[in-house]
């Protein structure tokens, strides 16, 4: 990985892992694009670049986090379905990870999903998480284990069946990634350690570059996409998922076959 596909691939993250369009399935994409998916530098690269893009949560709704310990209580409830389904089914996501067509595949499908989702869900317009409702939205966030699904895009549409308003369950996404995001860097980093793998001086700078790259440009982007949903809602995203998995199926059928 040189610099340019460094910043090319923060970019991507940091645009697409708060809309509901799937950061992990655009990073599959970008990187495959670059020719570089398979290398284990980049694997890693895109799970620690998810910290900047945490801070941008932190650094927005910084008075969020110091309201009460019930706010975490809740972060908690629905941060554990992920952790339970994510270390049992770890193998097989390491696989999916590795297939654009998948990617292509969930991006369509929730692509035509989000394109009805205002009018299922017209009527949401509570403003109050309990407890239960926290742990139905994490167990929504489990179908984002499968790349392409978008865990923003499963956890806003999570808390709108449970009737909270767009904004609300927009910002209640945001507030689970940080837990979520957090711990699979965590855990995800610390297998990179015990497998024995050093970085060096050049990947040490390319993952700074990547945090603080991401962090800027989720701050842009949630500011954007917290305004824009309140006022015109899904149907843009749903367009866009759907345009943009026939794009990756007509290039690897078409064009340049991609990993499969």
């Amino acid at each position: 990985m040189n610099y340019i596909e460094a910043v090319v691939l923060a970019i991507i993250e940091g645009l697409t892992e708060f809309l509901p369009v799937s950061s992990t399935g655009h990073l599959i994409i970008g990187s495959s694009f670059f020719g570089i998916a398979h290398d284990p530098f980049t694997k890693l690269f895109t799970i620690v670049i998810q910290l900047g893009t945490i801070l941008s949560v932190i650094v927005l709704y910084w008075k969020r986090f110091f309201q009460s310990m019930d706010f975490y209580y809740k972060l908690f409830v629905a941060f554990l379905p992920a952790v339970v389904l994510g270390l049992l089914l770890n193998d097989f996501i390491d696989e999916l990870l590795e297939s654009p067509l998948v990617v292509a595949s969930t991006l369509i499908l929730g692509g035509f999903i989000l394109l009805k989702v205002d009018d299922w869900f017209s009527g949401s317009s509570e403003n109050e998480i309990s407890y239960l409702t926290a742990l139905k939205i994490g167990f929504f966030q489990c179908l984002a284990m499968v790349p392409g699904v978008s865990r923003s895009g499963a956890t806003i549409v999570g808390g709108m069946t449970q009737k909270l308003s767009r904004t609300t369950a927009a910002e209640f996404s945001f507030f689970l990634a940080v837990p979520t995001m957090l711990g699979a860097t965590l855990k995800k980093s610390y297998d990179y350690y015990e497998a024995g793998f050093v970085l060096d001086s050049q990947q040490v700078n390319l993952l700074i570059i990547g945090n603080v790259v991401g962090f800027l440009v989720a701050m842009l982007a949630i500011k954007t996409f917290i305004d824009y949903l309140s006022e015109h809602g899904f149907k843009i995203f749903g367009y866009y998922r759907i345009v943009f998995g026939l794009f990756i199926f007509a290039y690897h059928f078409f064009i340049n076959p991609l990993s499969v």
